[in-house]
């Protein structure tokens, strides 16, 4: 066996290995809570999060299993504000939102371009509004919904890895030179960015898999980014468990998310996040997971590099 699959790996590959969606309800959003963040030094704030409710994502990513939960068609106008305002009416408040959607806030058939003034409306307590987007999208319509905001508006983008053979196979439609001109354009109109990196994506041993995520630190930071999110890969989707029975993919340990994590807060550049949904199945050891999961979320907040937890399993 090669190091990469001599199949091809696209948007039929992807969607054949598929199981069904989840039964969703397009005025009601899929999850909504509010987290704490770092917002800067010495500030630690709370954040709401809304999930929205909407149509998939066109692009149809190797590792991504957000469509499980996303409609089949465009939402009609005004469900996506009724859906935001009965998540506001539930949580306490918060001066930061993140609207994340399962694909892109200016994709056109998954938000509704004539409610962003309806939108822009329920932001106004907000401080800061984070969205997230692919590359492809960053245009002329980001620039209108930022003008109807009060808040500063954010964008976080899938840089996903700078790997340049990795890349191409993850089926995302985007080159590095594509999210660096996305980069450029937001923060030439004062919109910050955030980058999501994966943490060992398929084809890469562990220690491929640390090398390359902090590479792609290095570069996100280089291109304007203003904070990363590393993102340990999972299976789940149909395609990364068809790679993992062809050994072409094993998900990531939590002490190799520990050293990035390490290594991206060591930069001073920017807070780097590790992302922390359902981090137990990263562990192997029931000892050590509680008080490595305790670290990494103190890390987070405080973007200060605690000392290293001790266990025999290492």
């Amino acid at each position: 066996m090669g190091r990469y699959p001599a199949f091809r790996i696209d948007n039929h590959w992807i969607v054949s290995r598929r199981g069904p969606k989840n039964a969703v309800d397009p005025y009601r959003p899929n999850a909504f809570f509010t987290e704490k963040e770092h917002i800067a030094p010495g500030r630690i704030e709370e954040v709401a999060v809304i999930l929205l409710t909407n149509r998939e994502c066109p692009y149809k990513c190797l590792m991504c299993d957000l469509w499980k939960n996303t409609t089949d068609s465009r939402v009609h106008p005004g469900t996506i504000p009724i859906q935001i305002e009965y998540a506001l009416s539930a949580l306490p408040t918060a001066r930061h939102i993140k609207l994340y959607n399962s694909g892109s806030f200016f994709d056109p058939q998954a938000i509704p371009h004539e409610d962003y003034e309806k939108i822009a409306t329920l932001l106004e307590p907000f401080d800061t509004v984070t969205v997230e987007s692919h590359p492809r999208f960053t245009g002329e319509t980001v620039f209108a919904f930022q003008e109807m905001i009060r808040g500063d508006l954010r964008v976080a983008m899938g840089l996903e890895t700078v790997h340049p053979e990795i890349l191409p196979l993850l089926n995302k439609k985007m080159t590095l030179s594509l999210f660096d001109k996305a980069v450029h354009t937001l923060t030439s109109h004062d919109i910050g960015v955030r980058a999501f990196i994966l943490l060992r994506p398929p084809f890469l041993n562990e220690e491929e898999g640390i090398y390359w995520a902090e590479r792609s630190v290095d570069h996100a930071f280089q291109t304007g980014v203003s904070s990363c999110t590393v993102i340990p890969v999972r299976a789940g989707n149909g395609a990364m468990e068809t790679l993992s029975r062809s050994g072409f993919f094993h998900p990531p340990d939590i002490t190799s998310l520990e050293k990035v994590l390490e290594y991206g807060i060591s930069l001073h550049k920017g807070p780097v996040f590790a992302d922390l949904w359902d981090i137990e199945q990263f562990s192997s050891c029931e000892a050590c997971l509680p008080a490595r999961k305790k670290r990494l979320e103190t890390m987070n907040l405080h973007q200060e590099i605690l000392p290293e937890t001790k266990c025999s399993c290492a």
